[in-house]
């Protein structure tokens, strides 16, 4: 076998699980009726972590375009999760917020995320998951040394 297809194998492997964790998310979000995406979700949950942050950083951390977060967070906005306010230091820049509302809306999310994360350790083992846990945290620093 050609030197490195394992681990051309092993990146599709995490790629494609990482799609269908995306659709497993998806679905479950729309079952339970929260009029939100699956990109909606990666926006309040960096601003879960980080209030306050600029559009700029939050698109870096999601991994999306300016004008796609620009309409992601027209839409946050609309539904009353996030606000944006203008840079002091910096008036081309916005920071993003979350409101009183997008705080809550975690509560309402969590349950619907960990029924997700239990499904996998129910059906894959917990174990398993501990096991590939490390080994991806080790592949991620093998990585970023590249």
């Amino acid at each position: 076998m050609q030197e490195g297809m394992y681990a051309r194998e092993w990146m599709l492997q995490i790629i494609r699980a990482r799609m269908a964790f995306r659709k497993a998310v998806q679905n479950a979000l729309k079952e339970k009726n929260t009029d939100i995406t699956f990109e909606m979700l990666q926006v309040l949950c960096s601003l879960w972590q980080e209030q306050g942050i600029s559009q700029q950083k939050l698109a870096e951390r999601i991994f999306k375009g300016k004008a796609c977060l620009t309409n992601l967070m027209n839409n946050l906005e609309k539904k009353g999760l996030v606000r944006r306010e203008e840079d002091c230091t910096d008036r081309r820049n916005k920071r993003v917020y979350l409101t009183n509302e997008g705080v809550l809306f975690k509560e309402r999310l969590n349950p619907i995320l960990n029924d997700v994360y239990v499904f996998v350790e129910k059906k894959f083992g917990l174990e398993k998951v501990k096991k590939g846990c490390m080994e991806l945290k080790d592949l991620h620093d093998v990585l970023e040394s590249y």
